[in-house]
């Protein structure tokens, strides 16, 4: 097997793609982007440029790793100073080399989309390059261009092909292919040896899936009946992170992403929680907008308020009020962005969902060119990165920046200016200082409530330890926290039904316990701030 590198294969930086692709028993192919910070002629990630392998009969075939210039412009962190070579030339330097090695059979395993790969295969001799397989394109096609074909096999393993070689015949040299598809169906029997391993990797999910990743100090209100009807700290957290993830002028994020319907009480946060309150695979996309459509954007948000719709904004960088009594089209009174009030004939760079950017939930002033409307893609989907992912990635960054044995120099760079922007008015609190001892107290409190037998874990075993486990920390002591926790929950709902005690009040208290604060990371404390205020005539 090989693998030629992709875009999101780097979603973690450079460093922590070599660390896995160390494990793996294939090589990673790249041989036209070259690192000069790893040595002369040295590729990005130190990737082999090609690869011979030989056949079951002793063909011997060569494959040769290309990407595009646009494929650099999808990563968010790469070196400085990178070296792109043109695709065509990398290949008429490379191809007789491999050739002199032995190889008959030359395929370019590539990351372009469609247009690139077909002027590879024109800018190319006759015959220089049997067969592409391109990767960067989501679509299933096959096309014979210059001799050469050209076969895209899908994605997300909805289609496969079957590819058979032959030597022509006669006095031409060179080989022909029988190409063909083959789509996933249910009727299609499963391989047992596949389903044993995808068992065995889905059990071990699971356990990591439990793992610590972040903590809040603050609830987080992810309520059907918060989101898509006013606006929440959950909300304003993640807009403020998409916009200065992508440097955006502003983020728009309907409320139907937000899927946890619950509230998220201070204390350990789950990659689980993560991926059960962001579970949709669209990714988050840059367009280029006026100000009109943004507001266009606004009122298609508004325009079925109060029935809870998934439509329903969340923002950031920018405060409007709507009046939900005025006639749906016409129910934003006003509107800034940055403070300033929104320029109608002005464009804007918003940070937003793939979805929207189809004109789902009516959102058709944000539909992309690609299908049929006027928002310029920056950022497109095949670009872009999961909510989920960035959510990840930024409370591995709250802990890990100058810390972590992988973490380049362009990952702290990127999250420094993301840190900068996200949290300048201290939306974060830092550790607390004896936070071991008492979630050991807290355990051994909370057994003793429940009734239960404890079976503490040493402090000293849930301090910090590198790069030893996923996230550096020990599971023992947390899933005591996480227990505290649900616990704490439950007793402040009693309270507040009893009316003993402080009330809660909308969730937004900016006053944080001490015993909120976790000892191995900054924890989060979004609020709600009036971006979106509700005018109801009255006043």
């Amino acid at each position: 097997m090989l693998n030629a590198a992709k875009n999101h294969d780097l979603d973690f930086g450079v460093p922590q793609f070599e660390y896995l692709s160390k494990q793996c028993n294939f090589p990673w192919l790249l041989a036209n982007v070259l690192d000069p910070a790893l040595g002369e002629d040295v590729s990005l990630a130190n990737c082999a440029k090609y690869k011979i392998i030989e056949s079951s009969n002793k063909i011997k075939i060569g494959v040769i790793g290309l990407g595009e210039r646009e494929w650099l412009e999808t990563i968010n962190s790469l070196p400085p100073n990178l070296i792109y070579l043109s695709a065509s030339e990398t290949a008429k330097k490379l191809v007789p080399e491999m050739r002199a090695a032995g190889a008959e059979i030359i395929v370019a395993l590539t990351h372009q989309r469609d247009p690139n790969d077909i002027k590879l295969a024109e800018r190319v001799p006759l015959g220089l390059i049997d067969l592409i397989l391109g990767g960067h394109d989501h679509h299933y096609t096959h096309e014979y261009v210059n001799g050469t074909h050209i076969l895209c096999s899908g994605s997300d393993f909805k289609q496969l092909s079957y590819i058979e070689a032959r030597r022509k015949v006669g006095s031409k040299s060179g080989w022909d292919f029988d190409i063909i598809r083959h789509d996933i169906k249910r009727s299609i029997a499963e391989s047992p040896e596949a389903a044993k391993l995808v068992n065995e990797l889905n059990t071990n999910l699971k356990n990591k899936l439990e793992q610590p990743v972040g903590h809040t100090a603050v609830p987080l209100d992810s309520r059907f009946s918060t989101i898509r009807a006013r606006e929440s700290n959950i909300g304003n957290f993640v807009c403020d992170l998409m916009r200065f993830y992508y440097n955006a002028e502003c983020a728009i994020m309907a409320s139907g992403t937000i899927r946890g319907d619950q509230v998220y009480p201070p204390g350990v946060i789950l990659i689980k929680d993560i991926l059960n309150c962001f579970p949709f695979e669209d990714t988050v996309v840059v367009i280029r907008v006026t100000g009109q459509a943004i507001l266009d954007a606004l009122e298609n948000a508004v325009c079925k308020v109060p029935a809870l719709e998934g439509r329903f904004p969340q923002v950031s960088n920018m405060h409007f009020r709507y009046n939900p009594n005025l006639p749906p089209g016409k129910r934003v009174v006003w509107a800034k962005l940055n403070h300033e009030p929104l320029e109608l004939t002005r464009k804007y760079t918003v940070s937003t969902r793939g979805y929207m950017i189809r004109g789902k939930d009516g959102y058709t002033s944000f539909l992309a060119r690609s299908e049929g409307g006027e928002a310029e893609e920056i950022i497109n989907e095949e670009e872009g990165v999961l909510i989920s992912t960035i959510i990840r990635q930024y409370f591995m960054s709250l802990r890990v920046m100058g810390q972590w044995t992988r973490w380049s120099e362009s990952m702290s760079s990127h999250w420094s200016k993301v840190h900068e922007g996200l949290h300048a008015d201290n939306k974060i609190r830092k550790p607390g200082t004896s936070r071991a001892n008492s979630v050991q107290e807290d355990a051994e409190t909370m057994h003793q409530f429940m009734d239960r037998s404890p079976s503490p874990t040493p402090a000293a075993n849930r301090q910090h330890t590198g790069a030893a486990l996923p996230f550096g920390i020990s599971g023992g002591g947390f899933k005591r926290e996480r227990e505290m926790g649900l616990l704490r929950k439950y007793v402040h709902r009693w309270l507040t039904i009893a009316k003993v005690g402080r009330p809660a009040q909308g969730l937004v208290d900016e006053h944080v316990e001490p015993w909120l604060l976790p000892f191995w990371t900054n924890a989060i404390a979004p609020k709600v701030e009036g971006r979106i205020v509700l005018d109801d005539g009255k006043g």
